[in-house]
């Protein structure tokens, strides 16, 4: 099975978004702050402290936010010149084959360790922070559920 695709920077900053917030540390990060900050006003609100930890805990929770949603994934778009290339992929029994005007490269399935899957892409792990984005745009929902049962099966 065969696909073309470029990618669209808003669906990428979204992917993109989506893998940060999947990371478990992350979450743990944006609960804990959750937390203290909803602690924070709370006493705040009964005058048990003073209006400092309040303001604190609104100021991080408002820079973890801004950093996870918009920050770290345009410096990561930004940085990488694969999100502005055109794409073949291939996908078959034994491996995945990417090709591009600049060459090929095969991946064997047992290079992935995990995938996910977002609204508009598949992510392919290669370990916990490296991963390739597919997207599902130029797929039929056939292929769609092909390429889903596919990466169910050799990655799991």
């Amino acid at each position: 099975m065969q696909f073309s695709f470029s990618y669209d920077k808003k669906k990428v900053l979204q992917a993109l978004r989506y893998h940060f917030v999947s990371r478990q540390e992350i979450r743990v990060m944006i609960i804990l702050v959750n937390v203290f900050a909803l602690t924070s006003a709370a006493l705040f609100y009964f005058k048990k402290i003073r209006p400092e930890p309040f303001f604190l805990g609104t100021f991080i929770w408002v820079m973890m936010m801004v950093s996870v949603w918009y920050i770290l994934p345009n410096i990561i778009y930004k940085k990488s010149s694969t999100f502005k290339e055109a794409f073949t992929i291939n996908f078959s029994e034994h491996y995945i084959v990417l090709e591009n005007n600049r060459g090929y490269v095969n991946w064997e399935w047992s290079k992935f360790s995990k995938f996910i899957e977002s609204p508009h892409f598949f992510h392919l792990y290669f370990d916990t922070k490296s991963f390739f984005l597919v997207p599902k745009d130029t797929m039929m929902d056939d292929d769609k559920h092909t390429v889903r049962g596919l990466l169910k099966e050799k990655i799991g």
